[in-house]
């Protein structure tokens, strides 16, 4: 099991900020786990679709789409910040 935080206007879109979910054996990076994400379809296609300016981070630390995860890891999705 993974945990999966949402935040800011991805849990306003999704209606929650975070789910437990069992990792799917074809999934094993942060890309994988984002393409699973969006074939729910609906407000996950559009909310985390490839159109769409979206951070990730694995276990507190910014990551790519090409970082691995695993069991018992914390992903975390939120949109882009810019400060000043």
């Amino acid at each position: 099991m993974i945990t999966v935080l949402y935040f800011a206007r991805l849990r306003e879109e999704l209606g929650t900020g975070s789910e437990r979910l069992a990792l799917p054996r074809a999934v094993r990076d942060l890309e994988g786990l984002r393409a699973h994400l969006i074939a729910r379809g609906g407000a996950w296609a559009e909310a985390l679709g490839a159109n769409k300016a979206v951070r990730a981070a694995v276990n507190q630390s910014i990551a790519s789409g090409d970082v691995p995860i695993s069991d018992g890891d914390e992903v975390a999705f939120f949109p882009p910040v810019t400060g000043g």
